[in-house]
């Protein structure tokens, strides 16, 4: 309870500092942070869930239909948590706030009729995380990294696109994780098209995977590519440079740096590895949390970086790619995506000698 403690009395001072009579969330990102990790969702295409929590200074209230409650009851244990569950039949309109509330002001996480948008601020409520929260998150990591890993291995010559993202999708589910994103793109597509959806396409020699696995709430990603085959110079090259432009973001992301002084050192390594525009044509990552990216680094981004943030930089060069999931900690930053004996590519920078991930040549 210590953590639910804690995430209630946050809440309790967004109240206050904006003077609410009612706070509403209803992201499921923000739910499952609310409840320590419970899921709301049911389809999972959809930022908003069928679930809402209602705070108000004396009580807090979980406010659904009857085809949610005794799933987020019995399983989710929430009314032993704390929540007043508020239950309407699924063919009625939803529960009217004001009749806990009245008139008074009141503020969301999303934007809402008649409330104040604190989108931004209980963004970062969700991404500063507590020591329970940082220990579930590395442990989704090493999840995440078997899946992929055994992906990667699993996949051949002439399988579509739709068979890898199958793989994919069952060593992910297995584990109880949800790949909310599952790219897949073979030969000529890495390097046409930065979010490849799967196609029916079948691969010849040149295969990226990339995963956003959700489980408790929270989101970790991660790029691998696969060659079989000699790899050809001019996808070695794109892939040095680009693991050396990881380099500058996973080595500059410490605490008391701004996400826009990093971002900006990753622009100046697109410059100096002679590939200037390519930061344009795709965002390169930012912090992570409960959403795949709860903010999304750019040249004007003023958010200071913490140590217990998590962030997920995912730089690219048409044909390559780099992602990985890192923790900030107090004197050092972690990967907790890395996959055990995959080929590396050694990047000194800063006096310090890293490694990012190679193509796994078969």
């Amino acid at each position: 309870m210590q953590e639910y403690t804690y995430k209630q009395n946050q809440l309790k001072a967004l109240l206050e500092r904006y003077k609410l009579n009612g706070l509403l969330l209803n992201r499921v990102s923000s739910i499952s942070w609310a409840t320590c990790g419970v899921n709301s969702a049911v389809n999972t295409a959809t930022t908003n869930g069928p679930v809402r929590l209602f705070i108000t200074k004396d009580k807090v209230y979980l406010i659904t239909k009857n085809i949610e409650a005794p799933r987020l009851e019995q399983e989710g244990q929430l009314k032993t948590q704390g929540w007043e569950f508020i239950v309407t039949p699924w063919y009625e309109p939803d529960f009217d706030l004001r009749e806990i509330v009245g008139e008074g002001p009141l503020g969301a996480d999303f934007s809402h009729p008649g409330a104040i948008d604190l989108t931004a601020e209980i963004s970062q409520l969700r991404s500063n995380l507590l020591p329970a929260e940082q220990t579930r998150f590395k442990g989704l990591g090493g999840q995440c990294a078997a899946a992929m890993a055994k992906t990667i291995h699993a996949i051949e010559p002439g399988m579509t696109e739709f068979e890898i993202a199958s793989i994919l999708s069952f060593e992910t589910e297995k584990q109880g994780i949800k790949a909310i994103v599952n790219l897949v793109a073979t030969d000529e597509r890495i390097f046409k098209y930065r979010h490849p959806l799967p196609t029916e396409k079948q691969l010849q020699k040149y295969a990226m995977v990339v995963l956003c696995g959700r489980k408790w709430g929270l989101v970790c990603s991660l790029t691998r590519l696969v060659h079989f085959g000699n790899i050809p110079v001019e996808i070695q090259n794109k892939l040095t440079s680009v693991a050396k432009i990881d380099t500058e973001l996973i080595r500059n992301t410490r605490p008391g740096k701004s996400i826009g002084e990093v971002f900006s050192q990753a622009v100046l390594a697109y410059q100096s590895e002679g590939y200037p525009n390519e930061w344009q044509l795709h965002h390169q990552g930012g912090m992570t949390g409960y959403e795949p990216r709860e903010s999304v680094a750019g040249p004007q981004s003023k958010q200071i970086i913490q140590a217990g943030q998590f962030y997920a930089w995912n730089p690219s060069i048409s044909g390559v790619k780099s992602e990985d999931t890192i923790f900030v900690g107090e004197t050092e930053n972690e990967m907790i995506t890395k996959i055990d004996d995959w080929p590396t590519i050694d990047v000194s920078a800063g006096g310090v000698k890293f490694q990012r991930p190679a193509i796994l040549q078969k």
